[in-house]
């Protein structure tokens, strides 16, 4: 099981150029761990898309329900409390903004606060460089 970070679950849902990697990723190992607030954040990513011409509603639209599958499909970290102490902790150790220190505290709320040999997936440069210094192995970007 791996965790995949909004920016690694958006190129599942919609053509993107990062859109092969992920479905290699998610063919090599289908169990997600997913932070409960990464659907709010897919709709926010597609609708950008959308107001930026990259992307009809229509294919929005049909890439927020299937979030919805993928999300029932996942296991899902819902530990609100937990997640937002870490996301504090997180904010004064790294450079990172709150969405990013929410993602990566729930993502330290799945590994049971062990990252060590836990994946995390993400295209964002700055949760990536946080993740790794504090211990998870990376795929993406």
């Amino acid at each position: 099981m791996r965790f995949w970070d909004t920016s690694a679950a958006v190129p599942l849902l919609v053509h993107e150029p990062a859109s092969a990697r992920c479905d290699r990723w998610l063919a090599e190992d289908a169990e997600l761990a997913l932070w409960t607030l990464t659907p709010v954040e897919v709709s926010s990513a597609l609708f950008r898309l959308v107001r930026e011409g990259a992307l009809a509603e229509r294919a929005a639209l049909q890439a927020e329900a299937r979030i919805e599958r993928l999300v029932r499909a996942s296991a899902v970290v819902i530990d609100i409390d937990g997640v937002k102490a870490r996301a504090r902790r997180l904010l004064r150790a790294h450079q990172l903004r709150v969405a990013d220190a929410l993602q990566l505290g729930a993502a330290l709320a799945w590994a049971a606060d062990e990252p060590a040999g836990r994946i995390l997936i993400t295209f964002d440069d700055r949760l990536a460089l946080a993740a790794a210094r504090e211990g998870f192995a990376l795929l993406g970007g």
